[in-house]
Formats: C-alpha cells, sequence, structure tokens
C-alpha cells in the first residue's frame, strides 16, 4: 500500500465528514433500538429483521469511523437500504413506526448528503480525479 503525504482536510470537508458520520452513528444506533425495543415487529423474527436491516451499517463501519473517502462514497449504496425501508414505512404505517420511519429518513438523508460530499471535496483535496469519457485515450 503506498503511503501519501498528509493533506489537510478544509472546514467545509470536515463539516460533510461530521454531516455524514451523525448521519451513520444515528441509524447504526437506531436499528436495534427501534426492532429490539421500540416498536419490535409483530410478525416474523426480530433478530432476522435486525440482521437485514443492522448488519450492512457494519461493512463500512471502519471507513467512516477513519475518515476514508473511498468508503463514504459507497457507503451511500448502503444508505439505499434505509432509504427504501423509510419510505415504505411511512407510507404503511401509523404512530410509533411512522415515527421512527421519519427519524431514519433523515438520518439516511443526512448520511447520503455528508457521505456524497465529503467524498467529492476530499477527493479534490488529495488530487484524486474520475477520468472522463472524452478524456480516455482508449476510445
Amino acid at each position: 500500500m503506498q503511503q501519501t503525504s498528509f493533506v489537510p482536510m478544509s472546514d467545509k470537508t470536515s463539516r460533510y465528514l461530521l454531516l455524514g458520520r451523525l448521519g451513520f452513528a444515528g441509524l447504526w444506533l437506531l436499528q436495534p433500538l427501534w426492532i429490539l425495543l421500540l416498536a419490535p415487529p409483530q410478525l416474523g423474527n426480530r433478530y432476522v429483521l435486525l440482521a437485514l436491516l443492522w448488519l450492512p451499517l457494519w461493512l463500512p463501519f471502519y471507513g467512516i469511523v477513519k475518515g476514508h473517502a473511498y468508503t463514504l462514497a459507497w457507503a451511500n449504496f448502503i444508505v439505499m437500504i434505509y432509504f427504501l425501508h423509510s419510505l415504505t414505512n411511512m407510507w404503511v404505517s401509523t404512530g410509533l413506526h411512522q415515527f421512527l420511519s421519519f427519524v431514519e429518513f433523515a438520518l439516511a438523508t443526512m448520511m447520503f448528503i455528508g457521505c456524497t460530499y465529503y467524498a467529492r471535496y476530499r477527493g479534490q483535496e488529495l488530487g484524486l480525479k474520475i477520468p472522463k469519457l472524452k478524456d480516455d485515450p482508449r476510445r
């Protein structure tokens, strides 16, 4: 693995990292609280549901804690699970389930925005680029 020199992070970039981490931490805490304590499901096994909704959040855990821009970028694929879950629950539920769905949606939105813009701005600070198709010599 190649060692890179330390590149300072701008205030804007660190704010997006904080936003992404807060959204992630909120989702990471909300899932077991919701499923095991606040509003357990009426049907099915709660531990299977917990595994389906909580285990994906463990995949980017280390990279989000360390602030790896690449991890925060691909974590947006995982956050789509929580957008879908929250929007579906908002549509079909009432009461506490609907409130928790709004919270989940807000946290997923925070994570998505924070991760997207952190990866973008940190990549620019580090000089990383995604080549444009028009610049590809193979075309």
